[in-house]
């Protein structure tokens, strides 16, 4: 294959993959509106197309239309660039992800991953975490001492769980000795009883967990607590730049839900007379509405209760199950 096949393959990869991943995030909002409405017994979109269907096209359009409003105070060029951060740092995380099996088109194979480096995993956690800067300095940059507390919420929260992340993959690592994704899919290939769910439940539903945090999904919504008057570090947006931390957002649940079908799940390998490509799309689908029902479903946590549950329940287990799973390799 010549450089610039491979050129001309990546460029289409990512193009396939923003503007796939955006529209699902866009679209998502409405499932989420609607899955929540069947929960508490209410309709919720009705009115605009069939079903509601184009709410979220609506919803796109009035906030394009919308003013794009600047704090007289704040620090403009980190105010207006903040947005982009969390953005980019979700779709570029997408580029060390396998997305679904190898196929073939007119003799030509096409991977199923934009770049399968070695060190897929740390690239994914590295680049995915740098998002946490976005809320941070839209708190600092809004000259709003509200937006300020929420950026000190970002800071408290997402580094907690970024360490419990890091620890309930480790032990998965260990067992495989790789750290690329496509490693970890194949490895697991032998079938349902192959998944990493079985061998590492205690890492799965650490991973799980630390997931909610970092996405910022109820019951540990605290960096832009919807249930209270002012909004966090997002409260001086408005228009657009307000719509791109919700897009980044839900790109954010996507990625987490593509990681643990990946990591845990069996990722894209077949089940039964089931293409693996259907199993990845069913099993993210799936992981996405575990999202939607925990929002439904549990109360809101204080900041201090999600820090106790951090430093001094899912630390000490995690730190617990790598040492076990250190222990049983060696012998």
């Amino acid at each position: 294959m010549s450089d610039v096949h491979v050129i001309i393959e990546t460029i289409i990869k990512i193009i396939l993959v923003l503007a796939i991943v955006a529209s699902l995030a866009g679209f998502a909002t409405y499932v989420e509106r609607k899955v929540l409405g069947f929960m508490h017994r209410r309709l919720g979109p009705m009115y605009v197309g069939p079903f509601g269907l184009l709410q979220s096209l609506a919803d796109a359009v009035k906030l394009f239309m919308k003013e794009d409003m600047v704090p007289q105070n704040s620090v403009k060029i980190i105010f207006l660039a903040a947005p982009l951060v969390i953005v980019t740092a979700v779709f570029t995380a997408f580029a060390a992800v396998p997305i679904c099996p190898e196929f073939t088109i007119g003799g030509y194979t096409i991977s199923p991953i934009i770049s399968d480096i070695n060190v897929g995993i740390l690239f994914v956690l590295g680049v995915s975490s740098a998002g946490m800067y976005s809320p941070l300095l839209a708190g600092l940059s809004s000259s709003n001492k509200w937006s300020l507390l929420g950026a000190a919420r970002v800071v408290v929260q997402l580094l907690s769980f970024e360490v419990i992340t890091a620890l309930s993959i480790l032990a998965p690592v260990m067992i495989i000795g790789s750290l690329s994704l496509i490693n970890i899919n194949n490895f697991q290939e032998g079938g349902i009883f192959d998944w990493l769910m079985w061998k590492q439940p205690v890492a799965f539903v650490l991973f799980i967990i630390a997931g909610f945090a970092e996405t910022n999904r109820t019951p540990f919504d605290l960096l832009e607590q919807e249930a209270e008057i002012v909004s966090g570090y997002i409260t001086e947006y408005s228009g657009m730049r307000w719509a791109l931390f919700f897009l980044g957002e839900y790109a954010n649940m996507i990625l987490i839900s593509f990681l643990v079908s990946v990591i845990f799940l069996g990722g894209f390998n077949s089940l039964w007379v089931i293409p693996g490509g259907v199993m990845m799309l069913l099993k993210v689908l799936g992981f996405m509405f575990c999202f939607m029902w925990a929002r439904g479903a549990w109360p809101h946590v204080r900041p201090d209760q999600l820090m106790w549950l951090c430093w001094k329940v899912l630390m000490p287990i995690a730190l617990l199950n790598v040492l076990v799973t250190g222990l049983v390799l060696m012998i």
